[in-house]
């Protein structure tokens, strides 16, 4: 069911499916890729490019998380994932079958969360769900429990009775995503489900994706990578309508940058400082304070210098307190692609706004 009354390497699939092979024939049982699309591209008015030539592959039964900064071009994807709007070029295929404005069989398989969702303010959670479950085509005795039983799951059984108008921001993205799930659909795309929501509320939603993806095929967009390394096993990166990586997330590790390791000390720390000037290290340091941290090169064996600055450290008066990986694959590899794909230090905007938009928060991870 997809809740439209709500407001609100390229092509690297799996091996032997690509959308441009496909068979058309592929039954939904069949396919391997519950969404697929060849060259998918949209172009609004006679100049600008929304999306630009995407082969996107969601394998079936993983978590896809689809992740680029604002006005990358994430919603226009969904909205052709959907049938909502119709490509300027190229094809999307759903469970086999090819998306149109039309294909509604289709979109009743797929759960939908928008963005920022809004409800009939003077509806109660229970009647607006009831509502969306006779739009599904569920009858009485199998709608009936299921709504009591998704408002249960979604934590508004409480709240059942009350008008949405007084509902918080959390409250709402978890009617929406009762709404979502009441005609207990295979695929879900949810659109910035943490958006607006306090901490509490992401983690929870977080924990509900986590759950629901042992049984379901999801795809979630978000600007937020923090949210998208906890859940996802695959993960396609938009930035300025181009899809720039399509694959699991293991194989970002190949576009890291480097490796950094912090050394938290006591006792003899400006000794410490001292010697490792006068040395001929295999790595870069930095002090800050009682933090010693090493910078590896992306392509280097850590291990050697490691040893040095360990072996410096046993002949001073220091204490070595703690030890930490800072190493963050997967934020280090998204602006890796973004500056690549840009061709300028982009790095340098992102890595500036990284405590503010949720791409990053290495420091103890």
């Amino acid at each position: 069911m997809i809740l439209i009354i709500a407001a609100s390497d390229q092509g690297q699939c799996l091996p032997g499916v690509h959308p441009a092979r496909m068979i058309r024939e592929v039954t939904m049982s069949e396919s391997a890729n519950v969404i697929e699309t060849d060259h998918l591209t949209k172009i609004y008015g006679d100049k600008y490019i929304a999306l630009n030539g995407a082969d996107l592959c969601v394998p079936r039964g993983s978590v896809f998380g689809l992740i680029g900064p604002n006005g990358a071009g994430k919603t226009t994807t969904i909205r052709l994932l959907l049938g909502l709007q119709s490509p300027t070029a190229g094809t999307v295929r759903v469970f086999g079958e090819t998306m149109t404005p039309n294909a509604v069989h289709l979109r009743r398989q797929i759960g939908f969360l928008p963005t920022n969702p809004r409800f009939p303010r003077d509806m109660t959670p229970i009647a607006y769900l009831d509502f969306v479950g006779k739009l599904s085509g569920l009858p009485h005795e199998v709608r009936k429990p299921r709504l009591a039983a998704l408002l249960r799951a979604v934590g508004l059984l409480s709240a059942s009775a009350q008008k949405i108008k007084g509902f918080s921001t959390g409250m709402v993205t978890r009617l929406g995503i009762a709404a979502s799930l009441i005609n207990d659909p295979e695929l879900l795309i949810w659109d910035e489900p943490t958006s607006g929501l306090d901490p509490e509320g992401r983690k929870y939603t977080i924990d509900l994706i986590r759950e629901l993806g042992q049984t379901k095929t999801i795809l979630v967009s978000s600007h937020n990578l923090g949210d998208i390394k906890q859940v996802c096993d695959y993960i396609g990166i938009l930035s300025e309508g181009k899809l720039i990586f399509n694959g699991p997330v293991r194989e970002m590790t190949r576009f890291t940058h480097t490796n950094t390791i912090e050394l938290e000390l006591n006792g003899d720390i400006d000794g410490v400082s001292d010697r490792l000037k006068a040395a001929h290290l295999a790595v870069h340091w930095e002090r800050d304070h009682t933090i010693l941290r090493l910078i590896f090169d992306e392509t280097g064996d850590i291990v050697p210098g490691l040893l040095q600055v360990l072996q410096v450290i046993a002949d001073t008066e220091a204490t070595l307190i703690t030890i930490n990986s800072l190493q963050d694959e997967m934020v280090d590899a998204f602006i890796r692609l973004l500056e690549e794909e840009r061709g300028h230090g982009f790095s340098r905007i992102l890595r500036a706004a990284q405590a503010g938009d949720g791409l990053s928060s290495p420091a103890g991870k």
